[in-house]
C-alpha cells in the first residue's frame, strides 16, 4: 500500500472514533479512487499479492459504511423531528478538531445559548452525548450543543491535554482551537450575549477549567464533574500524582461563575481535586450548605451567593458516586443513573446566571 493510502486509513480511524464515519468512509474511498491499493492490474483483476488487501478493505468499507448508519459508538442518539446532530470540523493556526453540532428543532426561534461539552479519555462526542443525555435537556430549553472531539493524534486515550504547559494558556494549543470553535459557532447561530457555557468530565473537565481561566471573555461560566484546578499538572507525572492525591493549582485572579460535581468514592481523580476547583472559581460571598438525597443517594451541596442574590459557585459532592457522570445514562460509558442529575443541575445553573454587565 502506498504512504497516501496508509495516511488515508489512519485518518479515517480517527474519524470513525470522533463520531465521523461517514467522513471516514469518503476518506478511504478517496485514496482507492486516486490509485492506492485498490488499484487493477491491466487485466481487470487485483495482482497477486494484493487479493488479501483487497478484501480486507472491502470488508472495512462495510464496516465504515455500518459505522455510518450506528454513529460509530452503536447507534446515534435517537432525534426528535427537526433536530439535527451534524458533523464538522474546525481548523486555525493552532490546530484542527472534528465535532458534533446538535441543533433542536428551535421552531425559527433563536437559540438560548451554546454549551461546549469536552468528553472524557476514551469517550467520543456520540459516547458523551448519550451519556449525559444533553441533547433531550437542549430540546427542552432551546440550546444549540457543540461536541468537539480529541484526536488519537493528539492524545492516545483520547484525552485533553490539560496538564501540559502548551495547552494551559492563551492563544495557543487546544484552548486557542477550542475557543476558536466557540466563537465560530456564536458567530454562526447569533447566540446571545452571556450565554456561552462550556463542562466537561474528567480530562474534559479539567479542559473546561483551563478554558474558563484563559477564554473568560469566550465562556460565560463552566461546568466540572470529576475535573481538576488549573496548572494542576505540568506533565503526565504530575497529572497522575494530582489526579491521585489531589492539587492545589493556580489561583490566577480570574473568577468566572462555576458549578462542580464528584464523588466521593472516585478512585480515579481525588475529590480534594473538587474543593480546588472551588477556591479558584468564584468571589468570595454569601455562603449557604445544605445536604439531600435523590434516589437513596445522600449528597452535600456548598453554594457562594453574589450580591445580587444569584449563585455564582455550587459545590455537589456525592456519596458514593465514582468516576463517573451523575444521573447519566447507561448507553454512554462512564456513567452512574443514580442521581443528582448532573446535566440538568448544570443547564439550571448556567441559565440562572445573569448576563454579564447587564
Amino acid at each position: 500500500m502506498t504512504n497516501n493510502f496508509n495516511s488515508a486509513m489512519r485518518r479515517a480511524s480517527e474519524l470513525v472514533r470522533a463520531g465521523n464515519p461517514t467522513a471516514a468512509t469518503e476518506a478511504i474511498q478517496a485514496a482507492l479512487g486516486a490509485g492506492g491499493a485498490g488499484r487493477l492490474s491491466r487485466h481487470g483483476k487485483i495482482p497477486f499479492g494484493r487479493a488479501k488487501i483487497g478484501r480486507g478493505l472491502r470488508a472495512t468499507l462495510a464496516g465504515l459504511a455500518q459505522s455510518a448508519m450506528s454513529g460509530g459508538d452503536g447507534p446515534e442518539p435517537s432525534l426528535p423531528d427537526g433536530a439535527r446532530f451534524d458533523s464538522g470540523t474546525f481548523s486555525c493556526a493552532a490546530g484542527s478538531r472534528d465535532y458534533r453540532l446538535y441543533i433542536p428543532d428551535l421552531k425559527g426561534a433563536p437559540a438560548a445559548g451554546l454549551v461546549m461539552l469536552l468528553h472524557g479519555c476514551k469517550q467520543s462526542p456520540v459516547d458523551f452525548a448519550k451519556g449525559t443525555g444533553m441533547n433531550q435537556l437542549a430540546d427542552e430549553h432551546g440550546l444549540i450543543l457543540v461536541y468537539p472531539a480529541q484526536s488519537r493524534g493528539a492524545n492516545m486515550q483520547s484525552c485533553w491535554n490539560w496538564f501540559r504547559p502548551t495547552d494551559q494558556k492563551r492563544d495557543g494549543g487546544e484552548p486557542a482551537i477550542l475557543a476558536g470553535l466557540m466563537q465560530q459557532l456564536q458567530r454562526d447561530h447569533n447566540i446571545p450575549k452571556g450565554r456561552s457555557f462550556v463542562a466537561g468530565l474528567s480530562a474534559g473537565a479539567a479542559m473546561a477549567v483551563v478554558l474558563g481561566q484563559t477564554y473568560a471573555d469566550v465562556f460565560d461560566a463552566v461546568g466540572a464533574h470529576s475535573g481538576l484546578p488549573f496548572k494542576a499538572a505540568q506533565d503526565v507525572p504530575s497529572a497522575f500524582a494530582a489526579m491521585g492525591q489531589g492539587a492545589t493549582g493556580t489561583d490566577t485572579g480570574e473568577t468566572i461563575p462555576t458549578i462542580i460535581f464528584q464523588g466521593n468514592a472516585d478512585s480515579t481523580v481525588n475529590a480534594a481535586n473538587a474543593q480546588a476547583i472551588a477556591a479558584t472559581s468564584a468571589p468570595s460571598g454569601t455562603e449557604l450548605l445544605d445536604d439531600g438525597a435523590v434516589a437513596g443517594r445522600s449528597y452535600n451541596r456548598r453554594t457562594v451567593l453574589a450580591p445580587a442574590g444569584h449563585s455564582v459557585m455550587e459545590e455537589w459532592m456525592i456519596e458514593g458516586l465514582g468516576h463517573a457522570w451523575s444521573g447519566g445514562d447507561q448507553a454512554g460509558s462512564y456513567t452512574d443513573p443514580a442521581g443528582p442529575n448532573a446535566s440538568r443541575e448544570m443547564l439550571r445553573f448556567f441559565l440562572h446566571l445573569p448576563v454579564k454587565g447587564a
